[in-house]
């Protein structure tokens, strides 16, 4: 009685008085000792007092006793005595004993063999042998044992219990993906065969989550529909399963559900999964609605909780939001430091990041190999060998280098010095890890020598490499589709399919911009058919298949993929909007535009500038004013030298010339050669001469070398018949030796395609195309006759 209380004294005292005592006695007044925080050291000592008296000898059950209290000393050493003593006693082939001496080596991450040598020792297994040994092999990610083990126990008398399948369904998960899906659906069969299984809650939830990181959203949520009590527990699984599939509309919809259930309101763990999505999403709306309700419910506060709410805000571009939450943590971790330190690397803010660097290690926090990717991705963004240098240096003191470390921060600082533009460094940190190169570090080192433009390298890299996974075909396609090497580009991803690997969603993101270059519909739409039989449920992917079309001259196609999008974020509503600004269709684009504002998602600077092309290509000068002013006014955004450009162009075009040029005398900034530039071919169009000659001097200031303000100029002059000027300005730039590259063209032809260069006259069809190109004109003329 005294034990079970807690009334440890007068157990003690008690049991001092009695005299002689039983086995029996004994472990009452251990197990008393042991069930209370903070008496382990004392559970030892009775122990040992017990085992030194030699009377009465410890039991199977004293055994049980003590050997938790080992595992959570981390005393391996009195364990393994524990275990001579229960040898040398023939204890341990007792099934009790035999359970307490697997947990203990289990908690001590002995699994392999000591472990599962006490699992062998047991003569008669009970489902708890059975359940320790396979949770002992998952937890030190030894799937492929764990599952052996579990089919080895099939075999025998011992059913699966409910802590079985909550242990095995994990480790299926973890399988490859067919198969572990394969053995998931038979251990569901096996449950709903044993109908007081499918009672458990536990279990229902324990599948919920297998599904769902095998993938199967669908039978997941199929699944939790199915329970009749869910608890928080449900529906924190299928959120977070949401969350982590990318399905970040689906995990907010679940989570508006759960809110407006008569149940117990979310806890700490649904907060971080709807977090990852709103900050996937940047939805700052709910993102800011889940503070308050964190500020206002202090349990709720811990410090996983802010992490969470530190780096919503950090993904949201909102770094000052970011960095007032992470001023309100009172136990930041070391999750807290990486989090505002990767924000305000994000955002290049140079001396915050050092100053919170700084004070981190004052605080008694050692850099990690995530603070150090953090260090190496700051070092990149603000482009400093030096920075990087004195990283690696540190890495290598820190002993980072070595281990589980080295893969990870070795492969980001070759990658750093490979962006920094020093590729002699890069290599050299390649071939210092001799021995320890991997698939990782080649492809670092052809994304450096791509990076720096060394492409001969590159490819020597990627022949000399015996294996190649997805990453380095895709690191080679890239680099020959940025440089204008298509047939390359395509020949590599044909070698690729022949040997049989399956492109993934990047490569086909890699090749997309090939089907640009070559304006090749054809080739667009076989990527398109193959990302849908694919079935790659990919938003991302999407955008770009759609921003492509656009470029192809497919704004129907375009629209239609962007209309069959039931989820669709900022880079989608970018994509469609720019399309729609390319094909001149301004009103589509605005429609496009108010939706997605409608809907909450932040317009960025990408889409503001799309939107604002959009109207000045379609005429809409007073809708283009007054989205540029909603920039400032409303979203309190400041336009960038792009979007003024936009309204410079969309104020020129339509004819308002002065407005134009007093808009840009009056910018905040100083106008870029850009701007000017779009003004002096609005003079060009509207044969504004005196305008344009101010402008185009200005311009000169800026650009004195750029060949196209030149040619702008001289057609300003043409286009008001004044060849003297026009035959000045051509001296003027024969004297700084200015010439102009010819002009290209190509078209897709029955999937061929056909290149134009002015003066060449190489195309095998040449005299069929001019002869034709000669009767349209004729025909023209004609018609501009009869007209007249």
């Amino acid at each position: 009685m005294y034990a079970k209380c807690g009334a440890l004294n007068d157990c003690q005292k008690l049991f001092g008085q009695m005299g002689k005592s039983d086995s029996v006695t004994w472990n009452i007044v251990l197990s008393g000792f042991s069930g209370l925080k903070g008496n382990d050291a004392n559970v030892m000592g009775l122990f040992n007092a017990m085992r030194v008296a030699n009377h009465p000898k410890p039991s199977c059950v004293t055994i049980a006793i003590i050997l938790p209290v080992c595992a959570r000393l981390g005393d391996l050493d009195a364990g393994k005595i524990v275990h001579s003593y229960v040898i040398k006693y023939g204890l341990e082939t007792h099934t009790l004993v035999g359970n307490a001496f697997i947990s203990m080596y289990v908690k001590c991450g002995l699994v392999c063999d000591d472990a599962y040598a006490a699992f062998n020792s047991i003569n008669h297994k009970d489902v708890v042998s059975w359940n320790a040994i396979i949770a002992g092999f998952s937890e030190i990610k030894l799937m492929d044992s764990a599952f052996s083990l579990f089919r080895w126990m099939l075999k025998g008398p011992i059913e699966p219990i409910i802590a079985t399948i909550a242990n095995i369904l994990p480790v299926c998960a973890s399988l490859d993906k067919n198969v572990g899906y394969c053995f998931g659906k038979e251990i569901h069969c096996y449950v709903l065969r044993r109908t007081e299984l499918e009672l458990y809650l536990s279990i229902s939830n324990a599948l919920v989550s297998f599904y769902l990181r095998v993938g199967q959203m669908e039978e997941a949520e199929s699944l939790f529909r199915r329970i009749k009590s869910r608890d928080l527990v449900s529906w924190n699984a299928l959120i977070a399963g949401f969350a982590s599939n990318g399905e970040w509309f689906k995990a907010l919809d679940l989570f508006h559900e759960l809110l407006s259930q008569d149940m117990t309101g979310p806890n700490s763990v649904t907060f971080i999964s709807v977090l990852t999505a709103c900050a996937q999403l940047q939805n700052l709306q709910v993102g800011e609605q889940i503070h308050g309700h964190v500020v206002r419910h202090p349990c709720l506060c811990d410090t996983a909780v802010w992490n969470a709410l530190v780096n919503f805000y950090v993904k949201s571009n909102n770094i000052e939001a970011a960095y007032r939450t992470f001023l309100l943590i009172s136990s930041r971790d070391l999750i807290s430091w990486n989090s505002m330190l990767n924000g305000f690397a994000e955002s290049r803010y140079f001396t915050h990041f050092f100053d919170i660097l700084h004070w981190m290690i004052r605080e008694g926090h050692r850099p990690d190999s995530i603070t150090m990717l953090s260090i190496v991705h700051f070092c990149v963004a603000v482009s400093s060998v030096e920075m990087v240098k004195e990283t690696h240096g540190f890495s290598i003191k820190a002993s980072l280098l070595v281990g589980d470390f080295e893969p990870t921060i070795g492969n980001a600082i070759l990658d750093a010095y490979a962006k920094c533009g020093n590729v002699d460094y890069a290599s050299r940190t390649f071939q210092s890890l001799l021995g320890k190169k991997n698939l990782v570090k080649f492809n670092s080192i052809i994304s450096g020598y791509h990076y720096c433009g060394s492409h001969d390298d590159a490819f020597k890299i990627f022949n000399d490499r015996s294996a190649m996974d997805i990453t380095t075909w895709n690191l080679m396609i890239r680099v020959y589709a940025e440089n204008d090497r298509q047939c390359e580009a395509l020949s590599l991803f044909h070698e690729l399919q022949a040997g049989g690997i399956k492109p993934d969603a990047v490569i086909i993101m890699s090749l997309l911009p090939v089907c640009t270059q070559m304006a090749s519909v054809h080739l667009l739409r076989q990527c398109h058919g193959y990302v849908t039989r694919a079935c790659f449920n990919d938003i991302r992917l999407n955008a770009a298949l759609l921003d492509t079309y656009a470029k192809c001259g497919s704004i129907a196609s375009a629209y239609k993929l962007f209309h069959s999008n039931h989820h669709k974020d900022l880079v989608m509503f970018t994509a469609m909007i720019g399309g729609y600004a390319m094909h001149g269709m301004g009103e589509e684009a605005l429609k496009v535009f108010f939706h997605m504002i409608e809907l909450g998602v932040k317009p960025d600077h990408v889409i503001l500038t799309a939107v604002l092309s959009a109207c000045s290509h379609a005429g809409l000068v007073d809708e283009g004013l007054k989205i540029f002013h909603l920039v400032e006014k409303v979203l309190k955004i400041i336009p960038t030298m792009e979007q003024y450009a936009c309204v410079v162009d969309l104020l020129a075009r339509a004819g308002r010339i002065t407005d134009a040029y007093s808009f840009v005398t009056g910018m905040p900034i100083e106008a870029n050669a850009n701007v000017w530039g779009t003004l002096l071919g609005a003079c060009r169009t509207h044969r504004e001469v005196e305008f344009g000659r101010v402008v185009a001097d200005r311009l000169f200031e800026i650009e004195a070398n750029n060949l196209g303000n030149y040619v702008l100029m001289s057609n300003v002059y043409a286009a008001d018949a004044r060849w003297d000027a026009v035959v000045e300005l051509r001296k003027l730039m024969r004297t700084r030796d200015l010439k102009k590259p010819a002009g290209c063209s190509w078209i897709e032809v029955e999937t061929q395609r056909n290149i134009f260069v002015a003066g060449d006259s190489s195309h095998p069809q040449r005299s069929i195309i001019y002869s034709t190109l000669s009767v349209l004109d004729q025909q023209i003329k004609e018609s501009s006759n009869l007209t007249n």
